[in-house]
């Protein structure tokens, strides 16, 4: 799947490849000052996990939209900005606990694992306005461990790092 969709490695982990990018833009001026700049209108993206993969725990300053395609189901774990973890279940089922797509909204920390019996899980994510990697941020493991104590856990399974070699 990887070489039939033309994915690469995602520094947060898995594999991506940008599926659209609008060629509009919005102004830096007609954006909240967290935006150092233009930004295109919408982008999109495939995203694939393996069994062994993690998305770590990242954030951007754009909600990101989640849409679910195939394999197992995904755990996208969020940190808000007040302090509560939630969890987004994405999978082919249309259940009480699972959908096929959800919403991140932007400045929460936000990490995925699979959470379901198989090899991977393919999603799309769609970002508005537009992604750019100068408005992504690699979670800390140290300094969120520090923020979000009563998190630990979760933490520690979706970063990379040390706080005392875990």
């Amino acid at each position: 799947m990887i070489e039939q969709l033309n994915l690469i490695r995602h520094p947060e982990g898995g594999w991506y490849r940008e599926t659209y990018r609008s060629t509009e833009t919005v102004p830096k001026e007609a954006l909240p000052e967290r935006f150092g700049g233009e930004r295109s209108f919408c982008t999109a993206i495939y995203f694939l996990l393996g069994k062994n993969d993690i998305s770590a725990l990242h954030r951007i300053t754009s909600d990101e939209m989640w849409h679910f395609y195939s394999g197992t189901t995904l755990t996208v774990h969020m940190l808000t900005p007040g302090g509560e973890h939630k969890t987004i279940r994405l999978g082919s089922g249309c259940t009480a606990d699972e959908t096929y797509q959800a919403v991140v909204p932007a400045g929460c920390w936000f990490g995925a694992e699979l959470s379901g019996e198989g090899e991977y899980a393919l999603v799309g994510c769609t970002v508005a306005p537009g992604f750019d990697f100068a408005d992504f941020e690699m979670g800390d493991r140290e300094m969120l461990v520090q923020q979000y104590p009563e998190h630990t856990e979760i933490i520690l399974r979706l970063t990379k790092g040390s706080v005392d070699n875990a």
